[in-house]
This record gives C-alpha cells, structure tokens and sequence, in this order.
C-alpha cells in the first residue's frame, strides 16, 4: 500500500484531550478502510505564522499512514467537514521515517541554550536596552553622518 504523512492543524480553543479524540476519528475512519496509522505526533499548541479563520495558534499533529488512496481520500473528507480543522495536508512519500520526526527532535533544544535579554551582552541590541544604537549617534541606520560645514561634526 502506498505510504502517506499528514499533518493537521486544530483550532486553538480546543483542549488537547478534545484533540486526541479527533485523532481517534481519524484512525478509525482509516481503519475502516483498510488503512494504518505507523506514528501518531502530537506537536503541541504552536502559533501560526498568519491568522486562519481568526486563530493565531493551532493544535498541530501527524499521522504516518500506510492506507489505499480511497481511505485517505475519506479521511480527508471528515477533516474537510469537522469545523475544529483549520488546515490539513497529505503528501505521499516513498518511506516512512523511524522515531522522532524533526519537530519533536528540535523542541528540546531550546531549553539548552542560555538565554539573553534586555541589556546583556549579546542580547538585543548593541548597547542593549530596546534597539541599540538609536538615531541621535550615527543618524540612520549604519550609515555614517557627514560633517556639517559651520559647525561639530
């Protein structure tokens, strides 16, 4: 059977008890149809990078799925009906990845980092505080200032 990864995003104001239930309808619905569901992610509540029907965040989750076209054309059916999907998509791929998909090895690495803020070193801005130089030192931007005739430079 042909190999598939799918990716959905919730709405935001869902719980995530509400969520793995639609995961369970989703299995099902696969299931019925001949289908497997390989791994199951859940990638948490994330922000979106621009506004879908009004929600700044989403409940993200994939599904590698081993399953007949028709199951997935089903299940993609029942996503496009049910209101809490704001987005969805399925991509066909030649092999299913073992463990850890990328996104749940890269949320770990976050907290290793040391973190920087306002006024240290490293942190935003050269000189700290909320954006650096300013423009009374150097005028705007990096650009250097010329010289007036008359006067201080």
């Amino acid at each position: 059977m042909p190999l598939y990864e799918n990716v959905f995003i919730a709405r935001q104001d869902i719980s995530a008890t509400q969520v793995d239930t639609l995961c369970d309808t989703f299995t099902a619905t696969l299931t019925e149809n001949g289908g497997t569901v390989a791994k199951r992610e859940y990638w948490g509540l994330r922000n979106i990078t621009f506004r879908i029907k009004k929600n700044r965040k989403g409940h993200y989750v994939l599904f590698n799925i081993d399953a007949p076209p028709a199951a997935v054309a089903e299940m993609e059916r029942t996503m496009r009906i049910n209101e809490d999907i704001l987005r969805y998509m399925t991509v066909r791929v030649d092999e299913l990845e073992e463990g850890p998909s990328a996104v749940m090895q890269n949320r770990g690495r976050g907290d290793d980092r040391p973190r920087r803020g306002f006024g240290e070193r490293g942190g935003f801005g050269e000189r700290g505080g909320y954006g650096g130089g300013g423009y009374g030192d150097r005028g705007y931007g990096d650009a250097p200032v010329a010289p007036v005739e008359g006067g201080e430079a």
